[in-house]
């Protein structure tokens, strides 16, 4: 029976959460269908099986650091260049990730004549995303139903972010939820007996080192306490990674921050640490928080939107009061840049060894829901159905 012909159309393959879930979904789709993955940009840092066909419309970075002027006259070709691409192949299926691929796609597939099935993936919160940019706000009210209501279907990764498009972006094609998958692996967990009480408890984040993922909370939290009670870890780079330095030397913590910048196996260094903190004022779906709870890290996450509730609670609502910090189900919740109850959650953590053990337990038989197999079958039923 002739394979299906796939195609997926991101801006690239560079290191995020959408780039993460195409690179793990292309090792099970080239097992069912013909794939063909088109990007925007020539940017490749996560791996796809060797069999699949790439094609890169623009160079290294071609979306970023240019004028405006230059970014819609790449858009514009990339849009002539896809068109071309989409025509020649007729492709059964397109799923496109994040805003501006979903705008590209729909806008060319739309009007192909052999009609293939069009799938885009909103993978942000768009109220929260684009809260405090008028101009981007606008765009996103003009483009997305004009452009979205084209698609067959729409996936995200959280309950929220649908109920979002649906009741602030007038999104009314059919919407599902299928959350971002995650290898787990017995052989890949924390060791129980390891999480005892030590002088210093020994925390990690991951992820871009900027305003929205507010690391800087963490470093406040760790403030309220002796010097030496807590160690930090930082994985990843940005534009604040200076402010960090300077930040935690202000505090007089500076021999308890590392900042490790990208790195390759995060699971690695997960493993070495007793807790991980997702300090983030706003989410769409918390990859680093899913990869800490696979190799059964406890974890403490503000209550963002979106993601850390569904994830951490099974998305049932709850009530915290400032400064204190909520007990969920598989790890604890504190509200968005509250550090003193960041504080309070780490040192209750701290002092507390056999919680660190419970929420460890819990926290990898949490990520199983997650696992890739279960995930790949939800998105093979979104392709065929």
């Amino acid at each position: 029976m002739k394979k299906k012909k796939v195609c997926i159309l991101a801006i690239s393959l560079d290191t995020g959460g959408a780039e993460r879930v195409i690179s793990l979904l292309t090792k099970f789709l080239i097992k069912d269908y013909e794939v063909t993955l088109i990007l925007l940009s020539n940017n490749i840092e996560y791996q796809v099986p060797n069999n699949i066909d790439i094609i890169c419309l623009g160079e290294r970075n071609s979306l970023s650091n240019k004028s405006l002027f230059s970014i819609l006259k790449s858009i514009a070709k990339f849009i002539r260049q896809y068109r071309t691409l989409a025509k020649q192949k007729k492709f059964d299926v397109i799923m496109s990730f994040l805003a501006l691929p979903n705008i590209i796609n729909t806008m060319v597939s739309s009007r192909l004549k052999h009609q293939p099935k069009i799938i885009i993936s909103e993978r942000c919160y768009p109220s929260k995303m684009y809260e405090n940019n008028g101009f981007a706000m606008k765009i996103a009210k003009t483009f997305y139903p004009m452009y979205y209501n084209k698609a067959d279907v729409l996936f995200s990764n959280s309950i929220h972010i649908n109920l979002d498009l649906k009741e602030n972006f007038g999104i009314k094609i059919p919407m599902e939820v299928i959350y971002n998958p995650i290898d787990v692996n017995e052989n890949k967990r924390i060791n129980l007996r390891d999480l005892v009480f030590n002088k210093s408890l020994n925390i990690i984040n991951s992820g871009t080192v900027y305003n929205t993922k507010n690391q800087t909370l963490i470093l406040k939290a760790m403030a309220l306490s002796s010097p030496g009670e807590f160690k930090l870890t930082i994985l990843g780079d940005g534009e604040l990674m200076e402010d960090l330095r300077l930040k935690s030397k202000k505090l007089n913590i500076e021999g308890f921050l590392i900042l490790e910048g990208k790195v390759r196996d995060v699971k690695s260094h997960l493993l070495r640490n007793d807790c991980f903190v997702l300090s983030s004022n706003t989410e769409g779906f918390p990859n680093a928080l899913l990869e800490a709870l696979s190799v059964g890290l406890p974890s403490i996450s503000t209550n963002c939107m979106s993601g850390p509730l569904e994830m951490l609670n099974d998305n049932e609502h709850i009530s915290i009061g400032a400064g204190d910090f909520f007990k969920a189900k598989y790890g604890i919740l504190i509200n968005v840049n509250d550090k003193v109850a960041l504080h309070k959650a780490l040192i209750y953590l701290k002092r507390n060894p056999d919680e660190r053990k419970r929420y460890s337990n819990l926290a990898f038989e949490r990520a199983k829901y997650y696992s890739m197999s279960k995930i790949y079958g939800q998105v093979k039923n979104l392709i065929n159905n």
